[in-house]
């Protein structure tokens, strides 16, 4: 019956969030990755990820979109019930997609659905200030929330496409007290996307909280990046934070192990993979 003290002396114990927590203060790189099935999910699980996100960059990896906006709640929750199926060690986030988390009353209610019906152990919201109170409602509730600044990819037709976010000294000074106070709301962790390196190394130092980063630098707690990415799926033109794993792999599951390695020996993020103010 209780299968989590029963796993919890196994050799490969679930990762919680008090194990990400201490990776951060033994300075472990912790290796996350998208994930959006329950056949890759295995082969994530096998390659000894540490966090799978279950992203809605499915709008544009597997439905075709241009954006991640058309993303649905109901996508979502079936994308990560099927992960979840293909899961045992790595923690499991989900993201609450496009204008699912207006109010707080209705971004708990969707947290909810993505616990009880998708199988995650916490969910990510794009955020900044605006979001302090949604954070905060949702943590007093006991639910393990992962905050996004820099590129937002839901707010692309806002903010005037995919670019680099905080590179004048002004809008770094503000993602940084945003951190902080998205931190002292109760986000658990903080999820940095495009932003200048030296930007990430400053926003991981000042917080308690580990720090992952796509595009954000080498200094983070941790690195993610998208599975199709990986594995050289992804057709076409690519962000220059993403390396190709497949490329001397032997199979998947050798390239998704590859990618693990790098990020905990720190050879990847590369200084090719950076961006700069």
């Amino acid at each position: 019956m209780y299968t989590h003290l029963e796993q919890r002396d196994s050799t490969r114990p679930p990762v919680s969030l008090g194990t990400l927590a201490k990776m951060k203060r033994e300075k472990e790189k912790i290796a996350c990755i998208t994930c959006y099935d329950a056949s890759f999910a295995v082969l994530c699980d096998n390659a000894d990820t540490d966090l799978v996100l279950v992203g809605d960059s499915l709008g544009m990896v597997l439905q075709g979109h241009d954006t991640t906006v058309p993303v649905t709640m109901d996508d979502i929750v079936y994308h990560c019930k099927a992960v979840a199926r293909g899961l045992h060690r790595p923690f499991l986030v989900a993201d609450l997609p496009f204008a699912s988390y207006p109010t707080a009353d209705i971004a708990l209610a969707n947290s909810v659905r993505l616990m009880q019906e998708g199988g995650a152990e916490m969910v990510k919201l794009e955020s900044g200030l605006g979001q302090l109170e949604i954070v905060e409602f949702l943590a007093r509730h006991d639910i393990a929330v992962c905050a996004h600044l820099g590129l937002k990819p839901q707010s692309v037709h806002k903010t005037g496409g995919f670019k680099v976010q905080g590179r004048d000294e002004s809008a770094a000074k503000r993602m940084i007290e945003s951190a902080k106070a998205l931190e002292s709301a109760g986000a658990d962790i903080v999820l940095l996307e495009c932003i200048p390196s030296e930007l990430g190394k400053k926003i991981t130092e000042a917080l308690e909280v580990p720090v992952i980063g796509i595009g954000a630098g080498p200094d983070t707690d941790g690195q993610i990046l998208v599975l199709y990415d990986v594995l050289d799926i992804t057709s076409g033109r690519k962000p220059r934070f993403v390396k190709n794993f497949m490329d001397g792999a032997t199979s998947n599951v050798h390239a998704l192990k590859r990618y693990v390695e790098a990020v905990k020996s720190k050879t990847y993020p590369a200084p090719e993979h950076e961006f700069h103010a």
